[in-house]
C-alpha cells in the first residue's frame, strides 16, 4: 500500500437542427453541427469575459514533494520514494478567459435512444486495475485548468457545500475555496490520489461508479456538484446524474466540464464517434433523461493564450436542480 505525505513549495508566479433518432445523431458530421457559427455559438455580443477577481498574491504553480511508501525492507523499515509534482493554481497566468454561450439544438425523443453497444469500452476490465497506481498527472493542459478554475470562482457561491465526483489528486478549485466554502467532498477511483487532494475539507470516499452508480452521501447534502473531464468514462451516466440530483439541494448546480482528451480504451464507444459539439448535446440528453434539472446551459470557456498558441478546448454544461 502506498502512503503519501506532501511537502509544499511555492513556485514563482511568472436556425435549429432537429435530430430525432439515435442513428442520425451518432452519424451526424462535424460539418452538420458547425457549418454556421450562428447555429451553435452565441454571437460576439453575447460573449463575456470571466470575472476573475483572483488574489494577486496567488502563485502560478505549487510544487509538492510526495513521499510514497511502497513497501518495507527485511527489518520492517519503510521503503519510500519521493515524487515531485506541480499543481496549476489557475492564477497569475498570461491567459484570458472568455465565456461563450453555446446553443443546444438537439431535440431528444421522450425515451433514451441509447443501445448497450453505445456504452461499450475497448478495455472492459475492472476499472480498479486501470487506476491502481496513482497517476498524479493532469489530463488537460494549463490553459484549460486555469479556465475551469476561473469559471468555478465566478459561478460557485461562497459558503457552498461542494462534491467533486470522479475526482483525483486535484479538483481545479481556486486556492481560497477550502477557506471560504462549506465542506468540499469527493468521490474517485484511487484513494491515494484523493488523499493527496488538499482541497477536500470534507473528506473523500473511494467509489467505482461504474460498479455501483450510487453516490455515498445523503439526500440534499450539497449546493454544487462538479465533474471534470470524466463523464465520458461512465457506463450508466443517466443513473449517476439522478444521484447527483438526489444529493443536490433545491437550486443547487451541477457543473460538468469536458475537453477533447481522454483515455480512449476507457471512454464509451459513442463518445469516441462524436466531436466536441456533439458531446455537449449528449450530456444535455443525459440530463434530460435523468430528470429534475432546469436551466441547462452550455459554454465554451477555452482560454485565450499569447500568440494564439495551441491550447486544449474547454466546455461547460451546467444545470440547476428544479
Amino acid at each position: 500500500m502506498l502512503d503519501i505525505a506532501p511537502k509544499t513549495v511555492l513556485a514563482p508566479t511568472r436556425t435549429t437542427t432537429t435530430l430525432t433518432t439515435r442513428s442520425k445523431f451518432l452519424s451526424s458530421s462535424a460539418t452538420a453541427f458547425l457549418a454556421s457559427a450562428t447555429l451553435v455559438m452565441a454571437s460576439d455580443t453575447e460573449e463575456c469575459q470571466a470575472a476573475v477577481g483572483a488574489p494577486t498574491s496567488n502563485p502560478r504553480y505549487i510544487e509538492q514533494e510526495l513521499e510514497m511508501k511502497y513497501g518495507e525492507d527485511s527489518n520492517g523499515n519503510p521503503r519510500t520514494r519521493g515524487v515531485l509534482v506541480r499543481r496549476f493554481t489557475g492564477d497569475s497566468t498570461p491567459y484570458q478567459f472568455p465565456v461563450k454561450p453555446v446553443r443546444l439544438v438537439q431535440e431528444w425523443p421522450a425515451d433514451p435512444p441509447f443501445k448497450p453497444q453505445d456504452f461499450f469500452r475497448a478495455d472492459g476490465n475492472d476499472d480498479g486495475i486501470f487506476y491502481t497506481v496513482p497517476k498524479l498527472v493532469y489530463h488537460i493542459d494549463e490553459p484549460a485548468v486555469a479556465a475551469l478554475t476561473q469559471y468555478y470562482r465566478s459561478n460557485i457561491a461562497k459558503g457552498s457545500d461542494i462534491l467533486d465526483i470522479c475526482s483525483s489528486w486535484v479538483s481545479h478549485y481556486p486556492l481560497e475555496f477550502p477557506s471560504i466554502m462549506g465542506k468540499i467532498c469527493a468521490t474517485g477511483m484511487n484513494p491515494l490520489e484523493l488523499q493527496f487532494n488538499d482541497q477536500l475539507t470534507g473528506g473523500y470516499k473511494a467509489t467505482d461508479l461504474n460498479k455501483d452508480p450510487k453516490l455515498p452521501y445523503d439526500d440534499k447534502s450539497f449546493d454544487a456538484v462538479t465533474c471534470v473531464v470524466s463523464i465520458d468514462y461512465l457506463t450508466d451516466p443517466i443513473t449517476i446524474l439522478k444521484e447527483v440530483n438526489r444529493v443536490l439541494r433545491p437550486g443547487g448546480k451541477v457543473i460538468i466540464s469536458q475537453s477533447n482528451r481522454c483515455f480512449p480504451s476507457k471512454a464509451i464507444a459513442m463518445w469516441l464517434k462524436m466531436n466536441d459539439r456533439q458531446h455537449l448535446e449528449l450530456i444535455n440528453g443525459y440530463l434530460q433523461y435523468a430528470g429534475g434539472f432546469k436551466d441547462v446551459q452550455a459554454f465554451d470557456i477555452t482560454a485565450t493564450v499569447p500568440n494564439n498558441a495551441y491550447r486544449d478546448p474547454m466546455f461547460i454544461l451546467q444545470a440547476t436542480k428544479a
